[in-house]
Formats: structure tokens, sequence, C-alpha cells
């Protein structure tokens, strides 16, 4: 489910980036791995870029 979710958003992403829908945007993806006394932490985020607004989402597993 989460990485459906992640495959979509960077779909997405790739799809605007391309100006297929007006002036190509910039995708962002990233992926955050942290270790603590609690476990392993994992995280995936994912965005676009459109001027100077950021907007992105990101999910922790």
């Amino acid at each position: 489910m989460i990485l459906r979710m992640a495959f979509a958003l960077l779909s997405l992403a790739v799809l605007a980036g391309c100006g297929v829908d007006g002036e190509p945007v910039r995708p962002t993806a990233g992926v955050n791995v942290g270790v603590g006394t609690h476990g392993v932490n994992v995280g995936v985020g994912g965005g676009v870029r459109v001027g100077g607004v950021n907007v992105g989402v990101g999910v922790g597993l």
C-alpha cells in the first residue's frame, strides 16, 4: 500500500515535470532512513516545485 502510494506520487511528479500539462515543474523525491533507540525508521516523500512554491507529501513507514 505504501509503496503503491509512493510510486503514484513519483509518477505524477514525473508527468508534471515533463511539461505535458503546461510549463514544466521540477519534481522532487527523497528517502530517509534513521536508526534510534526505538528501532529503524524509514520515510519516503515526493513533491513538485513550481516557481518559488514547493508542494510535497511524505509517508513514514
